[in-house]
């Protein structure tokens, strides 16, 4: 192999931070992880490690020994105590009955905080104690996982991550149901995935689901993935795509989704993993196109012999001699009404609007007979 070639190959390199540093990174990681998994209360570490995380012990041992402080610090000071503080999940009915959810919202307030300190933009040490979080707040949380700034989750303790996830900035991960994600899965920038829906005709109505996202799927930025969905092995998400439903369709092994898709989908670029046979039934190489639109129909051109007269005819008869004009095996879209989308390509190169112009076009609602359906 080429020097080029290896070098191509090589997306990251190691990065180490200087003895001194390290040494007191993996400290500081170490008292609080061990402060968490022991018989303290929650809510008092999580007040103690915020404070000094803000350097603000000075201030918070004078206003606790009774000294006079402005509102303002006040507030401030308060602030650091999650027991002080109401996250938007708490105010979803069904936390009455979550038992786990008063540990979750303490360590969830830590996670948020620590990212508004200027120690957050230290990689190093921002993944470290992240992982390091992740472990009690998740219900399972694998190893070598990279969580970058600005992560929301609902709750966290709905949330199962697997080996070696990378989850980059802003991305929100919605627990309110269940959240599984496999090993070795990526997930950009901006990616949103859900695990609860509301009703159409009645958003109060709200139904939670287990999304699950299988190993070493990448879902790329500004995707969305809805409740309920179940994303295959190997699966790419396109970005701004939306993957949504939860009727199981025909699985696909290759390709990219991209668009708008229904239901669950295996996707693998590259192929299937060595050895893995392909499900029966599947196709190979396609990936299922988005829906067409409900309110739209598709008419296939068929060409008609004669053309009608200009002086007298019938609104069906222009709307046929228009069909007639495309291309056979061409397509025009119509919507329900009949009516020709101004959006089709034009037609043996006279646009669109010439055509409704010169033939009154688009203001009769059958203008399509039944052959042209």
């Amino acid at each position: 192999m080429s020097v080029h070639r290896q070098l191509r190959r090589m997306t990251k390199r190691h990065v180490s931070l200087p003895g001194e540093a390290a040494e007191g990174l993996n400290t500081f990681v170490e008292e609080v992880d061990s402060r968490l998994s022991g018989s303290e209360d929650t809510c008092a570490v999580v007040e103690e490690v915020l404070v000094d995380l803000h350097g603000d012990r000075r201030a918070y041992e004078r206003w606790q020994a009774g000294a006079e402080v402005s509102p303002a610090e006040r507030v401030r000071l308060q602030g650091y105590d999650p027991c002080n503080t109401t996250l938007e999940s708490e105010y979803y009915a069904e936390v009455e009955t979550d038992e786990a959810f008063e540990r979750s919202k303490h360590l969830q307030w830590l996670w948020r905080q620590f990212d508004a300190t200027p120690m957050a933009d230290n990689v190093a040490f921002a993944l470290e104690f992240r992982r390091m979080l992740a472990k009690h707040l998740f219900a399972d949380c694998g190893d070598n996982c990279r969580f970058f700034k600005r992560i929301s989750m609902t709750y966290g303790h709905n949330i199962e991550v697997g080996d070696n996830v990378v989850v980059h900035d802003d991305v929100h991960l919605d627990d309110r149901g269940t959240l599984t994600i496999g090993d070795r899965v990526s997930i950009s920038d901006g990616a949103h995935i859900y695990s609860h829906d509301h009703d159409v005709v009645d958003q109060t109505t709200v139904r939670n689901y287990h999304t699950t996202i299988e190993d070493d799927v990448r879902i790329t930025h500004d995707a969305m993935v809805r409740a309920g969905v179940r994303v295959g092995r190997n699966a790419l998400l396109a970005a701004k795509s939306v993957l949504k439903g939860r009727r199981a369709r025909t699985p696909h092994r290759r390709g990219v989704a991209r668009g708008v898709y229904r239901g669950q989908i295996w996707l693998g670029v590259g192929g299937r993993p060595p050895g893995e046979p392909r499900p029966q039934g599947t196709a190979p190489h396609r990936v299922r196109p988005p829906r067409r639109p409900r309110d739209v129909r598709r008419v296939r051109a068929r060409p008609l012999p004669a053309r009608p007269s200009t002086l007298s005819h019938t609104p069906t008869q222009k709307a046929n001699f228009q069909v007639s004009r495309i291309r056979t095996g061409s397509y025009a879209d119509l919507d329900l009404a009949g009516r020709v989308r101004s959006r089709v390509r034009t037609v043996t190169g006279v646009p669109l609007p010439v055509l409704h112009r010169e033939f009154g076009l688009g203001k009769h609602r059958n203008q399509c007979s039944a052959g042209d359906t």
